[in-house]
């Protein structure tokens, strides 16, 4: 299954972000090598939020992922939220569905 993981982010986000990017990064990546995160990043104009996208049995790699992020410890994302997505098209759907 597929879960997207949103981020509604602080006003003065792109000013502070600078000081967790890194660390944000490496928890993203160190996800994505253990095959939890598969896509993520910011949403632009405007750069209000971000979406995430995981892959799993249950959304728990997305939640630790939020509670884990210095994004969320540190005020830069102000509320975060995890929505199951049922794939059926593309590359690696969850539940492929062809004509």
């Amino acid at each position: 299954m597929h879960y997207l993981l949103f981020y509604d982010i602080a006003p003065d986000y792109l000013e502070r972000r600078e000081k967790f990017r890194s660390m944000h990064h490496a928890l993203a990546w160190q996800a994505h090598e253990r095959g939890e995160l598969i896509l993520g990043g910011a949403l632009k104009d405007p750069v209000d939020g971000a979406v995430l996208l995981f892959r799993g049995d249950s959304p728990e790699a997305a939640e630790r992922f939020a509670r884990q992020d210095p994004y969320v410890q540190n005020g830069l994302v102000t509320s975060w939220k995890v929505r199951p997505w049922f794939t059926v098209v593309g590359d690696n759907p969850a539940a492929p569905v062809k004509p």
